[in-house]
């Protein structure tokens, strides 16, 4: 078996260091995909390439919460690998064509749905696990088989080194999926003696997926196709759909190499993306080539560490960053679009899936701003050509489904802010149009059922736009939806003064003001009102009770301060700055104990009652700025910092949420963050590196270096942009777009 030496183990040039000119530095040594899979981080370890359509990860449980990404750190066995997975979110689908190669006979019964392990499940050691950007390994104990991987953006390429066996083979598990998701359909192919093909269409969370493969083998192969049904221990019915395959007897460290590919559209199109990304059998070249995307991607940021653990936390949440959303076009063009229908696109401007916008509008998108404008802009095409295919932005799309999970529209965020910063590749009128029509209540018109489409048009819009506010006797979470709205709203007067509209922009930057109207001046929190505009009673600002109550997964003291947009009228409200300054500290020193019926589990990385765990909170701590306390700022920066990242398994505070926990890392390492995309103002915060450069897609570069550093010197005593002291802890976008150069001194205790 050609296993690697594991990641940490493996020379690493220092950063900054003088290279030659054909020398490039290994970023991906200094990733851990394992970070974030212990605790409810969610993420997978498997091998994939940036914002890749195929995700090759092991699988080791398929019920709860912590299954989300299908694979949990704490667990000994593993039912196999499947080709989709998505990491670090809140929700399960997913975990579709299961492979495990097996030696002997190919147990398959007794299987019991509610159970996390299939009866074919080896047992393993993390001992033998490597996973590297680009690459996975493991020995599966049960069989003696080493398994390794390897990915391209569509495809993917297992080695497989058996041992002596009379009997070796390859269990294909199409029912397979993470939570059980209902089989609508299955269907498989055998091609010849090597090669295998497959369809299979589900209901979950995506209520109507369908996808392909393709696979091929390096060794001929005889076949079983089992077509039959269970019967759980409820009594419940399940289809079952798996391929038995078969190899003449091996040698012992015989290798067997699979290649295999997806397409949303059919298997025809997998075969085509097979043949496009692995026309050969050379692992190691598909490995070396993943790598190398990899080290292309990491090195858009350039850090100088003085320790390598801090070094491994940033260059993993730049890595985790780039996992989604994901490409979902065929090397054909084709792909398959929200009314249902294979669409023929273009593969060079292609279409992407995985929409995370609750939590990514916040961070990674204005990272991607910065980094790579280009692809954000596809991601934004990407969700126009959703609203012209399916009536509606998303607000949490997967596999050309709307899901119609979480709170908000926040797709306006990405267009408004690419606005803003002078970067939209994009039709700004019909994202106007686009931008409206998630703004106003018309559940019609929208290609999905109509439970999906009142949740993506629900009756709180027809309330925010004629009372003025939400009633909480008529919508749940209606704080956090009319706050989120306000803010939404904002970003559509934005699209539409970019569109020539005044006058809708005049408009909807008037509604943006709504957050005013939750606003409880005697208790200073954002409360709930009935429809005739009385306090929502009792009142408890630490109750939770999980998407049941007037917030979404949080709390008044999280939900208070999502005013991003109009800090400045948050800081009115609350009398003045020294009061505000009050009521912030307070949030950062009360009991984080949680009272009510169903505390939320997504409320963690508690600090007082700030939640640095879950989406809400993350801009909360750089208001401070806004009120002339930029120390207060500093200093819980870095207590975040340094309490709720590291480079274990569980470090990660929260959810990882589709780059989002990481993205904000990056940005905040960096020592700044945008308190509210579609306003091109970053705050400054703490730089937790000595040196960072930022290397710009025209060729320019953002560097940033710090005097007198050190982690206890948390403070900022001056700040030099292009050599010009800065008097407010603020910069624009257009200050860093074609270069610039900071120049920080720290200090030990606050100085301004």
């Amino acid at each position: 078996m050609k296993i690697a030496a594991p990641v940490f183990a493996l020379a690493t040039a220092a950063l900054f260091s003088c290279q030659s000119p054909t020398e490039t530095t290994d970023y991906a040594a200094s990733v851990d995909p394992f970070i974030g899979t212990g605790g409810h981080g969610h993420t997978f370890p498997g091998a994939v390439v940036p914002h890749g359509m195929i995700q090759p990860s092991p699988d080791t449980r398929i019920h709860g919460w912590d299954a989300c990404s299908g694979y949990h750190r704490s667990d000994t066995s593993l039912n196999g690998f499947s080709q989709t997975h998505l990491s670090g979110t809140g929700c399960a689908d997913y975990g579709d064509f299961l492979i495990i190669p097996t030696t002997g006979e190919q147990k398959i019964d007794p299987q019991q749905n509610h159970e996390s392990v299939r009866p074919y499940a080896s047992t393993f050691s993390h001992d033998t696990e490597i996973a590297e950007p680009g690459y996975y390994s493991v020995r599966l104990d049960t069989y003696g088989v080493d398994t390794e991987i390897s990915a391209t953006e569509r495809a993917a390429i297992y080695r497989f080194t058996y041992p002596a066996s009379s009997e070796p083979g390859v269990i294909v598990d199409l029912d397979y999926s993470i939570q059980n998701q209902r089989n609508n359909d299955m269907k498989v192919e055998i091609v010849g003696d090597k090669a295998i093909k497959a369809w299979k269409s589900t209901s979950y969370w995506a209520g109507d997926q369908s996808l392909a493969m393709y696979a091929e083998f390096s060794k001929p192969f005889t076949a079983t196709i089992v077509r039959d049904t269970v019967t759980d221990t409820d009594g419940a019915i399940y289809p079952r759909c798996k391929a038995l395959l078969k190899f003449a007897p091996t040698t012992e460290g015989e290798e067997i190499t699979m290649k295999i590919a997806v397409s949303g559209v059919d298997t025809d199109g997998a075969e085509r993306n097979l043949a496009a990304e692995i026309p050969d059998w050379d692992f190691n070249k598909v490995r070396d080539n993943a790598r190398q995307k990899w080290n292309e991607w990491l090195g858009k940021i350039e850090v100088q560490a003085d320790n390598d653990t801090d070094r491994r936390i940033f260059y993993t949440a730049l890595y985790h960053s780039a996992i989604s959303p994901n490409l979902y076009t065929d090397v054909d063009g084709r792909y398959f679009g929200m009314d249902h229908k294979p669409h023929q696109g273009n593969a060079e401007n292609p279409v992407y899936t995985i929409f995370s916008l609750w939590d990514t509008f916040r961070a990674l998108h204005p990272l991607l701003t910065i980094i790579d404008p280009k692809l954000n802009n596809d991601f934004i095409n990407s969700l126009l050509s959703k609203y012209e295919e399916g009536g509606i932005l998303p607000k949490w799309e997967l596999a050309a489904n709307y899901t119609a999970e979480m709170t908000g529209y926040h797709a306006v965020s990405l267009m408004a802010d690419a606005i803003s910063k002078n970067a939209a590749d994009f039709d700004i009128s019909k994202a106007k149009r686009a931008a409206i029509r998630s703004a106003i209540y018309n559940p019609d018109s929208i290609c999905a059922s109509p439970r999906i489409s009142n949740i993506l048009s629900p009756i709180s819009k027809k309330y925010k736009n004629e009372l003025g506010f939400i009633p909480w006797d008529v919508e749940l979470e209606s704080v956090a939806k009319g706050l989120e709205y306000a803010y939404d709203d904002y970003c559509v007067s934005v699209i539409a003064e970019a569109a020539g509209d005044t006058a809708t922009a005049k408009e909807y930057l008037e509604k943006s003001k709504a957050y005013r109207q939750y606003f409880d001046p005697e208790t200073r929190f954002m409360r709930g009102k009935d429809i005739n505009g009385k306090w929502h009673e009792p009142f408890n600002p630490r109750s939770s009770n999980h998407r049941a109550d007037d917030y979404c997964e949080g709390t008044a003291w999280q939900w208070t301060w999502y005013t991003p947009h109009d800090v400045a009228g948050l800081i009115e409200l609350m009398g003045g700055k020294e009061p505000f300054v009050q009521k912030l500290d307070s949030l950062f020193i009360a009991d984080s104990a949680l009272e009510g019926d169903v505390n939320s589990p997504d409320i963690s990385g508690l600090i007082g009652q700030y939640a640095h765990g879950n989406e809400p909170s993350h801009h909360i701590i750089h208001m401070y700025n806004y009120a002339g306390r930029p120390d207060r700022t500093q200093e819980n920066i870095d207590r975040v910092l340094k309490e709720m990242y590291s480079d274990k398994i569980d470090g990660i505070a929260g959810n990882e949420d589709c780059g989002q926990m990481s993205a904000w890392y990056v940005l905040n390492a960096l020592g700044f963050y945008q308190v509210a995309p579609g306003i091109p103002t970053y705050s400054i915060g703490r730089p937790w590196f000595p040196k960072a450069t930022i290397n710009l897609p025209n060729g320019k570069k953002v560097n940033i270096t710090v005097k007198n550093y050190g982690k206890d010197n948390m403070y900022i005593k001056s700040m030099k942009l292009n050599g010009k002291e800065l008097s407010k802890p603020f910069f624009s976008h257009a200050d860093i777009v074609d270069g610039a150069d900071f120049e920080f001194e720290m200090s030990a205790t606050p100085t301004r």
